[in-house]
């Protein structure tokens, strides 16, 4: 931790040029496009098993489909990642990820969405890597998470404004209505970025593999990155677990009225928007293992109690989930900042194609296994083993916690390597 500690502490003394300033904010819009597109099904669960006629089960597919299709995409996209301009590669999946999230809005049965989810995946799954490294070519390390920190803030802003207004548009338009919302501000995104994002192309100057398929298999066997994917595999995990239930839960096991579900997500995201870049200057500061480790034992904390709640005061649920989404966000800003040193500058953007995409297949997979173990009792919908639930979770959390452990050990000593070389990390 020593050797990271000087080029961390001068983080503050950093300014961000205008036109940096700008790539964080469309970034982070980008993000906030994809990030409501995927959450907004979480709040969305309570409508939909009852429009849809479908079961827990189902509604997990629903999620896990959007994961799993995006992990296929983002795998087979890997190996082409360092092979094109990152922006026009931005433009492309950006464009269908619209293209999917128009026929979510058009869906009229369940099988029709869990199509139109699996396009969508196709296509959204890939934006978070392309981003990424994109964040990668064009901030340093030391800065990294102050970046990060704002561009995870697309999660607390989708709670802010995009959840509330979705469960508003939803609660009085009907559940297609979020859809239509998502698209509208995706254009919007879509246009600013074609017109003022310039080329990301410096990597294109590195020498690299010529075959992509090649590419892709060598990044996807060296031993240290596979060390990283392991790492990236379990930090998913909890998080798709817990998310697709929540407001199903909420409304079910702990007596929320589905009206008070928008004040709920809003709060939550007021704090968690201050949080995120509170976490990556702290991260850039002390260390991002230690910031990471916790926020990963503040969720766990609020997992336990959250997981084994009665009928609930709102108030009461509201403090907890608070609590829980800061050391959430905590805990990934830290991680995604702390992942971006782990690939070399020539196989940044497959590093982090086939990181995202095994993250998407490891949600889906968790989401899958999330809704085997919740059961909903058919006469009264109580969403049983929750409990269970949060002990699954506990239990990735702390195999994260060590496998991140051995990652942030072979980061600072990559960091070391490159320093003496001097080459960027």
């Amino acid at each position: 931790m020593k050797s990271s500690a000087a080029p961390e502490a001068t983080a503050a003394k950093v300014k961000f040029t205008k036109y940096e300033i700008f790539i964080i904010g469309v970034i982070a819009f980008i993000q906030f496009t994809v990030v409501l597109d995927f959450m907004v099904l979480s709040p969305l669960s309570a409508v939909l098993l009852e429009e849809l006629k479908i079961g827990p089960d189902q509604f997990s597919l629903v999620v896990s489909a959007y994961a799993f299709s995006a992990g296929a995409s983002g795998l087979l996209a890997a190996g082409f990642a360092d092979k094109f301009d990152r922006k026009k590669l931005l433009m492309f999946f950006y464009t269908g990820f619209v293209i999917g999230t128009v026929l979510c809005a058009l869906a009229d049965s369940y099988e029709h969405l869990l199509m139109a989810r699996i396009v969508t995946g196709i296509f959204g799954g890939v934006i978070g890597s392309i981003s990424f490294a994109i964040i990668t070519d064009l901030f340093k390390l030391e800065v990294r998470g102050r970046v990060m920190g704002v561009v995870q803030m697309a999660f607390a802003a989708s709670q802010v404004l995009g959840l509330p207004i979705g469960l508003y548009l939803a609660n009085h338009l009907g559940w297609h209505a979020p859809f239509w919302m998502i698209v509208g501000v995706s254009i919007v995104a879509g246009v600013i970025m074609m017109l003022f994002m310039r080329p990301v192309d410096e990597h294109l100057k590195l020498p690299s593999e010529g075959n992509a398929f090649r590419h892709l298999l060598e990044t996807l066997t060296r031993w240290d990155y596979m060390k990283g994917f392991a790492a990236t595999i379990f930090l998913a995990t909890g998080g798709y677990m817990l998310m697709p239930f929540g407001a199903a839960y909420s409304t079910e096991n702990l007596g929320i009225d589905l009206k008070d579900l928008p004040l709920l997500y809003l709060i939550t995201g007021v704090f968690t928007i201050f949080v995120g870049p509170l976490a990556g200057r702290l991260a850039d500061r002390y260390g991002k293992y230690r910031v990471f480790v916790a926020g990963c034992v503040i969720a766990m904390v609020m997992i336990v109690w959250y997981t084994n709640l009665g009928q609930t005061h709102l108030w009461v649920l509201i403090l907890i989930n608070v609590i829980l989404f800061v050391g959430l966000t905590a805990r990934m800003i830290a991680a995604s900042s702390l992942m971006t040193a782990m690939p070399d500058p020539a196989d940044r953007g497959a590093y982090m194609g086939i990181n995202s995409s095994l993250q998407q297949i490891a949600g889906g997979v968790a989401s899958f296994v999330a809704g085997q173990i919740v059961v909903q009792r058919q006469s009264d919908c109580y969403l049983e083993n929750y409990p269970e639930l949060g002990v699954v979770v506990l239990c990735s959390f702390v195999a994260t916690i060590l496998l991140f452990a051995n990652v942030n050990t072979m980061v600072m000593r990559k960091i070391a390597e490159r320093n003496e070389a001097n080459q960027p990390a």
